[in-house]
């Protein structure tokens, strides 16, 4: 006989429509052993009536031992996983997203010079970096800058600087990438870069406020802070080097 808990899952599987959350819920049970007894909800009035027999407002629904554990969020915190508040901030996209312009970096500098680690993929890196968060920025730009108006000191003054931003920064990137025109690009990322890291150490460092950061576009959930401040000096460094490269024309590249 086998000695596997079990559990009871209702969740909605129509033909329209096959609840995603409710597919989490049973793939979650089947990993932490449970023997599921799946309970499908073929119709909106199927739905509706075990909504009401059970008094809740949602399904999927999850009951073990005869007791009602809840829905896909609460099956979570029933195994002790964490679950994100709604509005929570965190630093995993931005994390993320540097994850994968440096692997980007290093792939692009493999195919080009036979390694990874290279001068040039330290460059590629940050330009990498600056095009994906200006797309980012550019998927709602509206949102964009009225986050951005927050804390942004130039933005604030003159408010078309808020949609200027992203294509600036971008821009700025794509040049940097390319290695062209420097003569456009290093006053750019100078500007851009200089005024946000001002801005963000104000808000953050002397005013003490706690604000979500713009850097990932208007829907982000990514606190003021150190991050988007290296998003800024990553910028200035970058027009630093470039224009001590340009200065210097023996200036290692590879």
């Amino acid at each position: 006989m086998s000695s596997r808990p079990v559990a009871n899952l209702h969740r909605m599987v129509m033909p329209g429509h096959t609840c995603p959350y409710g597919i989490k819920a049973k793939s979650l049970l089947e990993r932490r052993g449970y023997g599921v007894h799946d309970h499908w909800l073929r119709t909106r009035e199927e739905v509706d009536a075990f909504k009401t027999e059970h008094g809740v407002q949602t399904t999927p629904q999850t009951f073990i031992g005869g007791k009602r554990v809840g829905g896909y969020d609460d099956l979570r915190r029933f195994f002790g996983l964490r679950v994100p508040g709604k509005g929570a901030t965190s630093y995993t996209p931005v994390i993320a997203l540097f994850a994968m312009t440096a692997l980007m970096a290093l792939a692009a500098s493999n195919a080009a010079f036979g390694s990874p680690f290279t001068i040039q993929a330290g460059e590629w890196f940050i330009g990498f970096s600056m095009i994906v968060l200006a797309l980012l920025k550019l998927r709602d730009i509206e949102n964009f800058s009225t986050m951005f108006l927050n804390y942004d000191l130039l933005a604030k003054r003159w408010v078309p600087y808020g949609y200027i931003y992203p294509f600036a920064e971008g821009a700025a990137g794509v040049l940097m990438v390319a290695n062209a025109l420097h003569w456009v690009s290093i006053p750019i990322a100078l500007f851009i870069g200089g005024i946000g890291a001002v801005s963000v150490f104000k808000a953050v460092y002397i005013e003490k406020r706690e604000l979500k950061c713009a850097c990932m576009g208007g829907d982000s959930n990514v606190p003021l802070g150190f991050i988007s401040l290296t998003e800024n000096l990553m910028m200035i460094a970058m027009a630093v080097w470039m224009l001590s490269a340009a200065l210097n024309p023996g200036h290692p590249v590879h």
